[in-house]
């Protein structure tokens, strides 16, 4: 045999050997997530095989809130989570519980409102309501103390000289909200969608005011990532972070005027359909979305305002600042990366 076919056969032996080898398992990355309009990335990048090109299997973990989301994000058996940047978040990492704020997961700039300011369609009738100063006296529904409508609730009571005891605060969840609205039990609620444009669809409210107009920039929520994922998992992290914000981007490119309507809106309101208690897709291309950055970046300025507002309220626990909640530079750097890609 001559030595190049010895070379031949050895190479030929060399890439059946290599075929033969089982595939290398793919990192298993579970994500905590309330499986809202909002998650259109997750089910984006899992549509698309953008997790599977990276090497990961992403396991989405359904929770009814974020706050339930900080025990197991500390134990670990959750590596990353998309919920609201809270004051019981702030309140964990003050503990040293080990989690960090990592991306944006949405905003309101102009145009892209989150939640909407209902008011009960009666009192809108008969005039009762007319400014924002006319909330004074009235009941009004929000999700949780130290939430996201407590900054915008501040921002109303600077625009309108209102004060904290001037309206009565009520909590419960978005579906409940509605219900109050229908029944009496809250004259005014900050629902997100899809239950604000539902409970207009319904007669039961007036759709007053959005977020982005009383709190333009309001940053709603972000993505949270355990310090066992950013540390132990360092690469992985990474590999998650470049397949979610494609995801975003895709989804921003289908969004005109706010809404779904690109040359992949189908798709995705198809996604969101299947994927969330949403199924009504007339409602899906009706609805306005709320922004998710192309580069994961969020909104400091907007945070620490919260924060400030949590303080105020005697909310949060101890001493620290936002910026020490935050840990950038996985968004960072999976930007970097994408910018190569063509």
């Amino acid at each position: 045999m001559t030595t190049c076919a010895r070379l031949v056969r050895l190479c030929l032996l060399g890439f059946a050997l290599v075929a033969a080898m089982p595939a290398r398992a793919a990192d298993v990355v579970n994500i905590g997530t309330t499986f809202s309009i909002t998650d259109l990335p997750f089910f984006i990048s899992q549509s698309r095989g953008y997790f599977k090109q990276e090497g990961i299997e992403v396991n989405f973990v359904n929770f009814d809130s974020a706050a339930r989301m900080i025990a197991p994000l500390a134990s670990g058996d959750i590596d990353g989570a998309a919920g609201g940047p809270s004051a019981g978040l702030y309140n964990a990492i003050a503990r040293n519980i080990g989690v960090r704020i990592v991306a944006d997961k949405s905003a309101t700039p102009p145009g892209r409102h989150s939640q909407t300011l209902l008011v009960r369609k009666e009192l809108i009738a008969s005039g009762r309501v007319k400014t924002l100063a006319d909330l004074k006296g009235l009941r009004v529904a929000s999700a949780a103390p130290g939430s996201s409508a407590m900054g915008t609730l501040a921002r109303i009571y600077k625009q309108t000289g209102l004060q904290e005891s001037d309206i009565d605060r009520v909590y419960m969840g978005f579906p409940q909200q509605i219900a109050a609205l229908q029944n009496g039990a809250a004259d005014v609620a900050f629902p997100t969608e899809p239950f604000a444009t539902e409970a207009v669809r319904r007669g039961y409210a007036v759709a007053f005011m959005t977020d982005d107009q009383i709190y333009p920039g309001h940053q709603i929520s972000v993505m949270i990532y355990s310090d066992r994922f950013r540390t132990q998992r360092k690469e992985v992290a990474l590999r998650f972070m470049r397949a979610y914000l494609r995801g975003v981007r895709a989804q921003n490119a289908s969004i005109i005027d706010g809404k779904l309507a690109g040359k992949d809106a189908e798709e995705f309101v198809s996604l969101i359909a299947e994927n969330t208690p949403v199924k009504d897709r007339d409602l899906l291309h009706s609805l306005r979305f709320s922004y998710s950055s192309d580069d994961g970046s969020v909104n400091i300025g907007s945070l620490e305002e919260d924060f400030e507002v949590f303080k105020a309220e005697g909310l949060i626990e101890g001493k620290m600042t936002v910026r020490e909640a935050l840990d950038p530079s996985f968004a960072e750097a999976a930007s970097r990366d994408l910018a190569t890609v063509k």
